[in-house]
């Protein structure tokens, strides 16, 4: 399985463990390096800078020889720790830095500078070439079968489109659950893929056993599609709560989002909303649950240590 990616990132299996907003954490990425594949974790993950910095800390000396291990950082406005999250990942050094929500030239410019390579979440062609001709080192195409905010765009007819057009590589962010759906997204042109809802149902994830064996439970057919949590379409599992609350935004928030002086103070305010709610879902027992997760959960039928997880996608 020796594509681009695995030569970009020294790595044995064309695979990143996705960045999984309070899910992905240090643990998982040890496990993720020491089974041949790469690991990411959201820079949000961690409440302040020197705990981001501690986290870098400890992946660099647990790196293996041949690991690859990188952060996601979200490169719009929303995110106010941004700049101070690219400080430190550049101090301390990662493999590679994966952008989101945003412009990635800043990000682009400041990770060259120490050897940091940047891949960038796109969802379309016209993205993707804007950020190739930024100088990012790969795209993650964000197809419609992704957990949380996904593309429009099945995985054969983005990755076919985007592999014609753009000369880096592209990596392929959803529907894979299992080897044959690795295998598929390579025939179609990706040069490696983006794994993240198979392991939430890891034994390492920090989130609860509630979500973690929501994943075992539920399957392809409950995901569902919610405005509810930042504004912005994401796919969680359709538990009860979900159907109790309906998936669309409310009346006030339909009406703001239409006014254009006040749209982008609404969707900052239900961003921080959005994020406090899945936090509490991820790490707290409740019935008020909305937990994100794509369509591969369909492949997960029971919780497993990650190690086990790398093995189902490769062999």
């Amino acid at each position: 399985m020796q594509t681009k990616l695995t030569e970009l990132l020294n790595i044995k299996y064309p695979i990143i463990q996705a960045p999984m907003f309070l899910v992905s954490n240090v643990a998982m990425v040890k496990e993720a390096m020491n089974g041949g594949i790469a690991g990411c974790i959201p820079a949000l993950n961690y409440r302040t800078l020197d705990e981001l910095r501690v986290a870098i800390r400890e992946l660099k000396a647990a790196k293996p020889e041949g690991g690859s291990f990188g952060f996601n950082l979200i490169v719009n406005k929303s995110n106010v720790k941004y700049r101070g999250q690219l400080e430190v990942i550049c101090e301390e050094g990662c493999d590679f830095i994966i952008t989101s929500l945003g412009s990635p030239e800043e990000t682009i410019n400041q990770a060259h500078k120490v050897g940091i390579k940047v891949f960038c979440d796109v969802v379309d062609l016209k993205f993707a070439k804007k950020v190739e001709d930024l100088g990012a080192d790969a795209i993650i195409a964000v197809n419609n079968q992704a957990g949380g905010h996904r593309g429009n765009s099945s995985p054969e007819d983005l990755i076919k489109e985007l592999s014609s057009n753009c000369s880096i590589p592209v990596i392929s962010a959803g529907g894979v659950g299992c080897k044959a759906d690795i295998d598929k997204m390579l025939s179609y042109g990706a040069q490696g893929v983006s794994v993240g809802s198979p392991f939430i149902a890891s034994e390492e994830a920090n989130v609860t056993e509630e979500y973690k064996q929501a994943c075992v439970d539920y399957g392809a057919d409950d995901i569902v599609m919610t405005e509810r949590i930042s504004g912005t379409p994401c796919t969680v599992i359709n538990t009860p709560y979900v159907q109790k609350i309906g998936t669309k935004q409310t009346w006030l928030e339909s009406v703001l989002n239409k006014n254009k002086k006040l749209k982008k103070w609404v969707k900052m305010i239900r961003f921080s909303i959005g994020m406090n709610a899945t936090k509490n879902a991820a790490t707290k027992a409740t019935y008020k649950t909305v937990w994100v997760a794509g369509p591969s959960i369909e492949h997960t039928t029971t919780i497993l240590p990650t190690k086990d997880i790398i093995k189902r996608l490769v062999n």
